[in-house]
């Protein structure tokens, strides 16, 4: 792998939400796998796509409409990474000058010159959820087995930082819904819990008694579903102001 993937692996690992990760990939990978078109497609659970991101080509509305009426389903390097989550060019799916054959070239890519194809898995939870396909055009080399790894780590590394801004979006929204669960003088007591007072400390600082706060915490517990005061730090860390 050429050490110049470490700037993207770092830029992607970086990206505060999903969409500035997408445009940072496509700002950087073209220039390591020699490409003139690339892209990114997210999937939905209904397997549409959700966003698309692509560079390079002409007439881009147009390419996309095509691929996904008469390309996307017979795609033969799609269907391996389907299968098995893995990158793949077309001369390792196809037999020896199968590409041009293929309903995907006659049907799609010979409209754009797509000399070779390229494509890698983006996987969450077991399952496929996106794809980064790669073309060169004209009379360029084939992919080879240098790509095909250099590509399977950047598919790790876009689908490890895609699960964890999605899992911290979902603490975000999980902590958020149990914050409303609390009135105002419920969530002063909750921050002072994480910054470690005692119920007494809490009582002078909140001035009320070390008994008053004994039953708050016991009330919030009950609607956080939770038995220790660590419990409820843990589950309302996203939306406490603790300087612990």
């Amino acid at each position: 792998m050429t050490n110049s993937l470490h700037s993207l692996f770092h830029a992607v690992a970086t990206a505060k939400n999903e969409h500035q990760l997408r445009m940072r990939f496509m700002d950087n990978i073209s220039q390591h796998f020699g490409v003139q078109r690339w892209g990114i497609y997210m999937f939905n659970e209904n397997n549409s796509y959700s966003a698309v991101e692509v560079r390079g080509m002409p007439n881009l509305e147009n390419f996309i409409e095509l691929y996904a009426q008469v390309g996307r389903n017979v795609d033969p390097v799609l269907r391996y990474i389907t299968e098995r989550h893995a990158p793949a060019h077309e001369e390792m799916v196809l037999p020896i000058g199968g590409w041009k054959q293929s309903q995907l070239y006659q049907n799609c890519c010979a409209y754009y010159d797509h000399e070779h194809i390229m494509t890698g898995p983006i996987v969450g939870e077991g399952k496929l959820i996106g794809a980064i396909h790669f073309a060169r055009i004209g009379e360029t080399p084939a992919f080879n087995y240098q790509n095909i790894a250099d590509l399977s780590s950047v598919c790790i590394h876009l689908s490890a930082s895609i699960a964890a801004l999605q899992a911290r979006q979902s603490s975000h929204i999980f902590s958020s819904s149990l914050s409303d669960r609390l009135t105002c003088r419920e969530i002063q007591i909750a921050e002072l819990v994480a910054k470690g007072l005692t119920n007494k400390q809490i009582g002078v600082e909140l001035w009320i008694t070390q008994n008053s706060v004994k039953q708050a915490l016991k009330r919030m517990f009950r609607k956080l579903e939770v038995s220790s005061r660590t419990e409820m730090v843990v589950n309302l860390q996203d939306i406490l102001n603790s300087d612990s």
